[in-house]
């Protein structure tokens, strides 16, 4: 059948089981959404206030749902705007497809109104991109994209389509990329030896990173733990990969890890680090990192192998099948010694006063199997601290570039892919400031979502940093109160509250929770409040910084 570029590139969608659309039409892409029109049924399109929380959206539905999240984007400033979101997903390896629309053919490299060269801007955040140059192009392109956003190492593809090629008719004819093998397990002899190497060892301890989730292989890991009774440190893209309620669990590790966590590390003999790539934030100074440690690396990706922390044994392939195999390998075995000597390192917990911690704990007791996206700073590493996440896909955070207004995007995204479950979104006044225009989107489509406000007028992160190592010269880190919360989301048609204290926020929770409705609650808390263990950046991480001094 003939069709037009336009209609292909929808047609491909379908073809790949692509029912979401988070995106912004403009100029170069209305023959696009013209077509889209007669393809409404085929799809829900999220219109966002802004590309960027168009990129943002289609990364959230990814990272809860496990599908490829898709944006559209018109050309110029509409395909810049979702450069951000790109390079998000591309630091946490989120499957991703973005459609930008371009100047037409003739007007390309002559500076046309709305021309950027996109393919260049995105090509070291993409796993690969492409620009259309024939309407016979498409169906072999869009079949590329979603082979190469969704094998070996998950990422975002562009495909950027100019004007006339959407507008172009073609004879259609379907095309299936052929699946690379990327499953095929390159170090397969030396399974026998890290076997042997982790049932030798008496202090083993699982560095479980995001690629666990990516994988779906969550159960996997739960079968290889508890068979070897290795307890599981978290990478924050690894929260929710382990349970959190799990005796084995002991939640973050890194910069703002918990005490007996990087200590546990410290004393461990043998790190198995799966699906991580041993990020600056979790190890520090890497010669310090397990110190006392063999390392073991088990990765999709070959060149992860060693890059940031050299390793003694390695296995590259697909981490659902490397864990089943490596499960039927090791032995059963007993370490409760040594879980229990863990223990022994924890830090003496006091009751906190009303804080940002205390805010995060409280709405989790309410919302305990909700999915919650933080934007960055000190109420990203609480909520990686203090929530109790119970499974994969329930924690959506940018760790790898670290953006601020990620978060009200992505919330939005978990929530369309996810309608029947709760969604919280948890973020402080300088992120928020970044991203509330999206609330609008979330009026607009009615979406519940509770939004936790942590605000102590100021930039708490940065502010932090330069009350710990500039000598608490606070240079334009704080906000003021010149927002009234309240009022804004008001006037999105959102409630609003502002609650001082732990009771009035249970109200509130209480009241979003019976409602079903999207809520605003702005927490009041101090800007002296500060986020620890604190490991300062290059330390080693038994070198954290408590409050009151170094432990």
């Amino acid at each position: 059948m003939r069709l037009r570029g336009s209609e292909i590139v929808l047609e491909c969608l379908i073809k790949e089981g692509v029912d979401t659309i988070f995106g912004y039409p403009g100029g170069a892409v209305i023959p696009l959404y013209d077509s889209l029109y007669k393809y409404k049924k085929h799809f829900n399109h999220i219109l966002t206030a802004h590309e960027q929380g168009a990129s943002h959206g289609a990364d959230g539905y990814a990272r809860s749902t496990g599908k490829v999240g898709v944006c559209i984007a018109t050309s110029g400033p509409g395909a810049t705007n979702t450069v951000t979101g790109i390079a998000t997903a591309y630091s946490d390896s989120i499957p991703m497809v973005i459609i930008t629309g371009q100047v037409s053919s003739g007007l390309l490299g002559r500076d046309s109104f709305q021309e950027v060269d996109i393919t260049s801007i995105t090509m070291t955040i993409t796993k690969h991109n492409f620009q259309v140059k024939s309407v016979d192009e498409i169906g072999e392109t869009m079949a590329k994209a979603f082979n190469i956003a969704t094998t070996g190492r998950k990422g975002p593809v562009l495909v950027d389509i100019p004007k006339d090629i959407l507008m172009t008719e073609t004879t259609y004819h379907t095309y299936d990329e052929k699946v690379e093998e990327v499953n095929k397990i390159i170090d397969y002899p030396s399974m026998e030896e890290i076997a042997v190497e982790i049932d030798n060892a008496n202090r083993p301890v699982i560095y479980a990173g995001g690629g666990i989730i990516s994988s779906e292989a969550s159960n996997e890991l739960m079968d290889f733990a508890t068979k070897g009774d290795i307890p599981v440190l978290s990478s924050l893209m690894g929260l929710g990969a382990f349970p959190r309620d799990h005796r084995l669990s002991l939640g973050l590790v890194g910069m703002h890890g918990l005490k007996e966590n990087n200590l546990a590390v410290c004393h461990s003999d043998l790190v198995i680090a799966i699906g991580s790539r041993f990020s600056d934030r979790v190890i520090g100074n890497a010669s310090e990192f397990g110190p006392k440690a063999k390392v073991i690396q088990l990765d999709i990706d070959e060149s992860e192998i060693g890059k940031n922390k050299a390793v003694d044994g390695s296995l590259v392939g697909s981490i659902k099948e490397l864990l089943s195999i490596l499960t039927k390998k090791i032995k059963e075995k007993n370490r409760i010694q040594w879980y229990e000597f863990i223990q022994t390192l924890k830090e003496v917990e006091l009751e906190k006063d009303w804080c940002g911690e205390t805010a995060i704990e409280v709405t989790n007791k309410m919302f305990p199997d909700a999915i919650v996206s933080t934007d960055v700073g000190q109420h990203q590493m609480w909520t990686a601290q203090r929530w109790k996440f119970l499974r994969p896909r329930t924690f959506l955070s940018s760790g790898g570039l670290g953006t601020m207004g990620y978060g009200l995007g992505a919330a939005i995204g978990a929530k369309v892919g996810n309608p029947d479950e709760p969604v919280v979104f948890v973020t402080g006044d300088g992120s928020f400031r970044m991203n509330f225009n999206e609330l609008g989107t979330v009026a607009k489509y009615n979406l519940p979502i509770v939004v936790l406000l942590l605000n102590n007028n100021s930039l708490g992160m940065v502010r932090q940093w330069q009350g710990l190592f500039c000598e608490r010269r606070y240079s334009h880190t704080d906000l003021g109160d010149e927002i009234d919360f309240v009022k804004l989301s008001e006037a999105f048609g959102i409630t609003g509250k502002r609650v001082k204290n732990e009771q009035e926020l249970y109200e509130a929770l209480e009241m979003a929770k019976k409602s079903n409705i999207a809520m605003v609650i702005e927490c009041i808390i101090s800007k002296d409040k500060w986020v620890y263990p604190i490991v300062p950046a290059g330390a080693a991480i038994s070198e954290m910084i408590y409050e009151g001094g170094e432990c």
